[in-house]
């Protein structure tokens, strides 16, 4: 879901310097890895990298087509009008956690992070009472605006134009969260020429022209090449 307003404007962008249409299906990390599990047939898969380089060692993306792409920093929001919590240093953040009633996070890849700082804190057990896991394909920002959770921890792009919210800031750089997500190439291509327009368009998301959709939604290119 991070991912899904760049590629929906990158979608956009084949259609016209391509001369292809791509259809994006957007679901969490976790559905999206099951599905293709389950055997439906992508041309294309984005997921955070570790999520994809599962898929390719059990065999259901095409060997050797994983592309590291886009680099997202885990940042902390509150509701509008609420105090900003200081975040400036990793004791800062543990105190703001510790004073939060209660803490949104996600199913994806930060959250998974998030609980992993939480346990290095020696504040699992501590937490678990007040923390709030988003439902599949509900963004944490929701929680947050909605007053269901008094911070949340998510994506710098999935806060990007929810209402409702003010973004603290990134998390110090000793307790920084940072996902990198890449494409692939799915397994079961029809033809060689539709393997070949696949690869065309992870080529052109990989490129250095895709570069500023990704600054305009949050994120960063991981290294983009010229093609």
């Amino acid at each position: 879901m991070a991912t899904r307003q760049i590629l929906a404007e990158l979608a956009e962008q084949c259609a016209s310097r391509l001369d292809c249409q791509l259809a994006v299906e957007s679901q969490g990390g976790v559905e999206a890895a099951k599905s293709v599990r389950a055997g439906e047939r992508f041309d294309l898969v984005f997921l955070a990298d570790d999520a994809l380089a599962s898929l390719e060692s059990d065999g259901y993306l095409l060997s050797g087509s994983r592309r590291p792409l886009m680099r997202s920093e885990v940042v902390l929001a509150v509701a509008a009008g609420s105090s900003k919590p200081i975040i400036n240093s990793e004791a800062a953040l543990k105190s703001a956690v510790c004073a939060a009633e209660s803490i949104g996070y996600s199913t994806g890849p930060s959250g998974s992070a998030l609980l992993v700082l939480f346990e290095r804190w020696g504040l699992s057990a501590e937490l678990k009472p007040r923390l709030v896991l988003a439902p599949a394909g509900v963004p944490v920002g929701q929680l947050v605006a909605e007053g269901r959770a008094a911070i949340g921890f998510q994506q710098r792009s999935e806060f990007l134009g929810q209402p409702g919210l003010t973004v603290v800031g990134p998390l110090p750089e000793s307790a920084a969260i940072e996902t990198i997500f890449s494409g692939a190439l799915g397994c079961g291509h029809s033809d060689d020429a539709r393997l070949a327009k696949a690869q065309q368009i992870l080529d052109f998301i990989a490129s250095v022209q895709s570069a500023s959709v990704m600054h305009a939604h949050g994120m960063s290119p991981v290294t983009p090449s010229f093609h």
